[in-house]
């Protein structure tokens, strides 16, 4: 199964091929590098007109941004009532991840058919789209990234959408703050986690999924209140299967009553198919079925 974020005004793919996608943001047209797209483009995408910049990549890892034009240092899309910063950053990222839009409707929808007060935890919350749709729909959230810029960037994004409270941010290495949350015992009716392959936290932690992960949702576990709504996991990881997912929540949350499914996670093209992005795991407690 696939869950695609078909609800974006501000954002499109308008094609893809030969390992890369043509996006719209905002008014910015950005060719980027994408794993996924292994098949042949049907236009020469290079050629298409407008395009702002281009994404190479390198022989040797990485690469770089051509800028075809002069370019804003950044820019705001928006998504609903949420509003976001976009910018051409290293490795091709943008700063957002809008496939996750799928994730933020269904997340939100459970926090205002509570019908009480919802606490969140974001890990690895990267620039907050998931914290500003959270904290939009009425949560207290706590977010937590190991880079600083990174949580700087997501008070921006929550300001943008008109919220400047609800929110408390930590910089900090995420299982060292999951271990000192489970000493002082503070609980959580949300849990949301987007943890890298691999990874380093500010003191010089080593992260690697395969490894990491099972222990670390286990203790992410311990956080969850009696009641819980949701715990989500996604993941990027190259070959890593949807059921996956569903396993390790299965295993830690030791069956507590509600639902766990695994999709994965796209977006719809111009050219009518469907962009897989990723994979999500989510354990849910819908109050209202």
């Amino acid at each position: 199964m696939i869950r695609l974020a078909r609800n974006w005004k501000d954002f499109s793919v308008i094609a893809t091929g030969d390992g890369y996608k043509l996006e719209r943001w905002g008014e910015v047209l950005l060719l980027r590098p994408d794993p996924q797209v292994i098949w042949g483009a049907q236009r020469d995408l290079f050629a298409y007109p407008g395009i702002d910049a281009v994404y190479h990549r390198s022989e040797k890892g990485g690469g770089g941004w051509e800028f075809k034009k002069k370019l804003p240092d950044r820019w705001t899309v928006s998504y609903r009532e949420l509003n976001f910063l976009v910018k051409p950053m290293g490795f091709k990222h943008t700063g957002l991840f809008p496939e996750q839009a799928v994730n933020w409707d269904r997340m939100a929808a459970l926090v205002k058919t509570a019908g009480r007060p919802v606490k969140v935890l974001n890990l690895f919350a990267y620039t907050g789209g998931a914290t500003v749709a959270l904290a939009k729909a009425g949560a207290e959230v706590v977010h937590v990234d190991a880079a600083k810029g990174m949580v700087e960037r997501a008070g921006e994004n929550a300001r943008l959408s008109g919220l400047y409270g609800g929110i408390r941010y930590i910089v900090d290495d995420c299982k060292k703050f999951v271990l000192r949350e489970i000493r002082r015992g503070n609980r959580y009716d949300g849990i949301v986690m987007d943890p890298p392959s691999y990874g380093r936290g500010p003191g010089g932690e080593m992260w690697k999924l395969e490894t990491e992960i099972y222990p670390f949702v286990g203790l992410c576990a311990q956080l969850l209140s009696d009641d819980p709504l949701f715990f989500l996991i996604n993941s990027y990881t190259t070959g890593l299967q949807p059921a996956v997912l569903s396993n390790l929540l299965t295993l830690a949350l030791g069956g507590r009553k509600g639902n766990i499914e695994s999709y994965e996670v796209g977006l719809p093209t111009e050219e009518g198919i469907a962009l897989p992005c990723g994979a999500g795991g989510m354990y849910f407690n819908d109050p209202t079925l």
